[in-house]
């Protein structure tokens, strides 16, 4: 079922894929960038006064992408099969498999709470000077002042980050397609990011990379980059996962 021996080239070939989808789906995909845009824009304006928070917040909600991008696999799956390139007809795809999308995005809830408890507690037991404003913390961070706390939090965000990536890489899409239960996708998931390690890691630094570009062009950026990574999520399925049988 795992495909193994992939290129280490193939993520930037999945880009290439999405970046083809992206045209092809126009509004449609972008549409799903706005959302990713306001919802990014929304989140750090309400949490901006309580900076301990809005780390773990942000991260939480573009980790939360896979389900968030259900309508860029469907535009990407339609695509493929020359279906038409609908709008309305991605909004209501979490229908086929609601069962299993829900307990999906149940479980990646409890870990983002889990994340965001662990955020406060590192806060509280290493951040110096009391909980800070947005400006002390940014100046804190680039001028590599309390150094134990960066590396605290750099490897709590690290382990859940990595916990988050391994479980969704090609589930969602799964799930999609072939109304697959949620344990053996998030299996199948983890599988691929094992079996193809080196190449699965250069994976999560571009999406990594399209991410914070993103977020540091005051969110508008995500509108295409959300989209992009998420329409190359599909060819990233395709490519790892054998296909079913006639």
């Amino acid at each position: 079922m795992i495909r193994t021996g992939l290129p280490l080239s193939a993520p930037f070939d999945w880009l290439r894929q999405g970046a083809a989808d992206l045209k092809a789906g126009g509004f449609a995909s972008l549409f799903y960038g706005l959302c990713f845009a306001a919802g990014g824009l929304l989140l750090f304006l309400a949490f901006r006064h309580a900076v301990q928070l809005v780390t773990a917040v942000t991260a939480g909600f573009m980790l939360l992408g896979p389900f968030l991008a259900l309508g860029l696999y469907e535009l990407s799956r339609r695509r493929e099969t020359g279906e038409p390139l609908n709008l309305i007809a991605t909004l209501a795809v979490w229908k086929r498999n609601l069962g299993c999308f829900g307990i999906y995005s149940l479980i990646l809830i409890v870990i983002y709470l889990v994340w965001a408890r662990a955020s406060l507690v590192i806060f509280a037991l290493f951040y110096q000077g009391g909980m800070p404003t947005l400006a002390s913390f940014m100046t804190q961070i680039l001028k590599f002042d309390n150094i134990e706390f960066l590396l605290a939090y750099l490897v709590v965000g690290s382990f859940f980050a990595t916990l988050v990536f391994a479980f969704s890489v090609v589930s969602i899409p799964m799930m999609l397609e072939r109304n697959q239960d949620t344990v053996t996708a998030m299996l199948a998931s983890f599988l691929a990011l094992v079996r193809n390690l080196p190449m699965m890691l250069i994976w999560a630094a571009l999406i990594v990379a399209l991410t914070v570009i993103g977020i540091a062009t005051g969110f508008l950026g995500l509108i295409v980059t959300m989209p992009l990574v998420g329409h190359a999520t599909w060819h990233a399925y395709r490519a790892l996962i054998e296909p079913l049988p006639a």
